[in-house]
């Protein structure tokens, strides 16, 4: 397994009162798999997910990731592994507006510290733009794109720099069903095709047939 959690456990505190929302959570993902999280709302699935790819910090409890001990490391050395070792996606693509589909690309390599030349970086972009279906696409703005579209470009840009793992917040939410499985199915090609342990989460029940695996959680635990 290239990821684990540990016991994870987070509390939230508002004035005199403590919640517990995460009780010790131990998660492994694998290359090459969908890993998809379900449960109610308030069940601590977006909190887990927003904590393993550590965009927050558990109250306590361990994160481990290709042999290393995250908590262990410097901040500076835990930024360094996110921008190069993960991806994201989320419900809304978060595309800079002022930025085409090509400039997107291009900068997310430029923040992970790409070692490749301009010109191979360019074509490292068109590329990723094929493989996702967007190369007549590079020169767009987002205002010009469909939801779909825009989807696709978030996509592009979470995987152009070769992360291991890819970290999906309700990517389809805001899609229609249609599009919900052109993009699931994207998703899973890139998953495999590249070799990327995902960790998806969602609501939508039409969708778990894209994952390899389905982990549901409730009341702040893995059921």
């Amino acid at each position: 397994m290239i990821f684990s959690t540990s016991n994870i456990k987070k509390s939230f505190t508002t004035g005199e009162v403590s919640e517990e929302i995460l009780k010790g959570v131990d998660l492994t993902l694998a290359e090459g798999e969908i890993t998809a999280l379900v449960g109610s709302s308030g069940s601590g699935k977006s909190t887990l997910l927003t904590i393993a790819a550590g965009l927050q910090t558990p109250s306590s409890g361990e994160i481990h990731f290709d042999g290393q001990d995250l908590g262990a490391l410097s901040p500076e050395k835990t930024r360094q592994i996110r921008a190069e070792s993960f991806g994201f996606v989320f419900q809304s693509s978060h595309l800079v507006p002022f930025l085409t589909a090509e400039e997107q690309l291009l900068l997310m390599l430029e923040t992970a510290g790409s070692p490749l030349s301009t010109k191979q970086q360019r074509q490292e972009v068109e590329k990723i733009l094929d493989e996702v279906g967007m190369g007549h696409r590079k020169s767009a703005y987002p205002a010009s794109m469909s939801g779909g579209e825009k989807q696709r470009i978030a996509i592009a840009r979470a995987i152009v720099h070769q992360p291991k793992i890819l970290f999906a917040d309700e990517p389809t939410a805001s899609l229609d069903s249609t599009k919900s499985r052109e993009v699931m199915e994207l998703l899973q090609k890139l998953t495999k095709t590249l070799n990327i342990a995902t960790l998806m989460v969602t609501h939508e029940e039409d969708l778990l047939t894209y994952a390899d695996r389905v982990l549901t959680m409730k009341d702040g635990r893995l059921a």
